[in-house]
């Protein structure tokens, strides 16, 4: 059909309108030029007008926008299915979903992040309603990395400014004991392995709770903590066939991962199961290593706090084991040499403080020699601010010299 007006380029009034894949295009039929683009639709408020504008403001880009949301939301409530998580959960999912895409922040990310965007929200919406999620569950539900998916969730974190609480030791012993495959009869596991699972669950959280009175948690990754734990517990509840059974082989029947510090969790547990072991009395005939003393790990947490006061010397308790009348605090062991130890029957006992303090990896480097300065008279003026660190008494001596021995 021909159009009224000329060619800019060549000036020839033979305009036509070209239907171009559905698209109307004014193209010069002389030399081609096209003049004007096709508008293709029309926006919400000129729709009514009929009036044609350019695609970018059109139905159509919304349309798509809101194709890629509704991709998304179903994303998450189809995660929120296979969770089993409550209405409200996904009802608040959803809602972070839709905040986090209308922020430029999420419009040029790679597709890969949006897809992980979704399982972000059901992580934090978990979080926050302190249901037990831990972020690798969540990753292997979505064959995501879990670094990737981190970086992801601290930028919807700080994007959205939420408050997210940290998921308590407890919960986290549930979550990772729902996933063994112990507790239902299977060919790859024998029926003496098999265990039932409120049992093994109580057991781990003992045990748990006596490494965290014994600073073996603090500054830890948990899982390690949590898979030896369990291992422990498991072999405690059943001893007569387990204990041959090493730990490798405890997370392939579990079907868990084994985590590479979990050995050295496993070493410093059973080493102070030992120690409280010797201040059984009904123990002390019996020459337990670390395979026997498993057996008695139910009578160990009975009485553990007991057991730990005894087994280990505490910081900052005064020693008591000079009778009264013998010898003057002067005279005592200790004081004379703070490295050593409290003594208990005979034995010197290490105090119960972070395996770091007790075992430093590294050594303090000495510090680089400064420039010489005045020599000191003595006759100095003392500051305010400095007179509290010339007051001592005589406990924060005491305190001092024991720290200053073990450091």
């Amino acid at each position: 059909m021909a159009a009224r007006g000329r060619c800019p380029e060549c000036g020839s009034g033979s305009l036509v309108e070209d239907a171009h894949y559905a698209q109307q295009q004014l193209v010069c039929a002389a030399c081609g030029c096209v003049l004007s683009e096709g508008l293709l639709t029309t926006t919400y408020t000129d729709e009514e007008h009929l009036r044609e504008v350019a695609y970018s403001q059109s139905t159509g880009q919304k349309e798509q926008r809101s194709r890629c949301l509704q991709r998304g939301i179903r994303r998450v409530q189809d995660l929120c299915k296979v969770l089993q998580l409550p209405a409200v959960f996904e009802e608040t999912a959803v809602s972070y979903f839709q905040r986090a895409l209308q922020l430029p922040a999420f419009h040029l990310v790679s597709l890969e992040k949006k897809e992980l965007l979704g399982g972000c929200c059901v992580f934090v919406t978990c979080r926050q309603h302190n249901w037990p999620l831990t972020m690798g569950s969540i990753c292997s539900l979505l064959y995501a990395k879990q670094d990737l998916f981190a970086s992801v969730y601290l930028s919807l974190q700080k994007e959205l400014g939420l408050s997210v609480p940290a998921l308590s030791l407890a919960d986290l012993v549930t979550t990772h004991l729902n996933s063994f495959r112990l507790f239902q009869p299977t060919a790859n596991v024998p029926a003496p392995f098999l265990e039932d699972r409120e049992k093994l669950l109580a057991r781990t959280l003992g045990i748990v709770e006596l490494a965290s009175e014994a600073w073996l948690v603090t500054g830890r990754h948990p899982v390690p903590i949590v898979t030896a734990a369990a291992f422990l517990a498991w072999q405690s509840l059943r001893p007569g066939p387990r204990l041959s059974c090493p730990l490798a082989r405890f997370c392939r029947l579990a079907g868990v991962d084994l985590p590479p510090p979990a050995h050295l969790r496993l070493k410093e547990l059973l080493e102070i199961l030992l120690g409280m072991a010797s201040q059984l009395s009904w123990l002390r005939g019996f020459r337990l290593d670390k395979k026997t003393v498993v057996k008695h790990i139910g009578d160990l947490l009975q009485h553990r706090v007991f057991l730990l006061r005894n087994a280990f010397s505490q910081d900052g308790e005064e020693q008591q084991d000079t009778a009264p009348g013998q010898g003057s605090p002067s005279q005592d062991p200790e004081r004379a040499c703070p490295s050593a130890g409290k003594r208990h029957g005979g034995r010197s006992l290490r105090p119960l403080l972070p395996p770091c303090l007790i075992h430093p990896r590294k050594r303090l480097r000495a510090a680089a020699p400064s420039a010489p300065a005045a020599a000191a008279t003595g006759d100095e003026p003392i500051s305010d601010s400095e007179i509290e660190q010339y007051l001592r008494s005589p406990e924060e001596i005491q305190a001092f010299r024991k720290a200053k021995g073990w450091l």
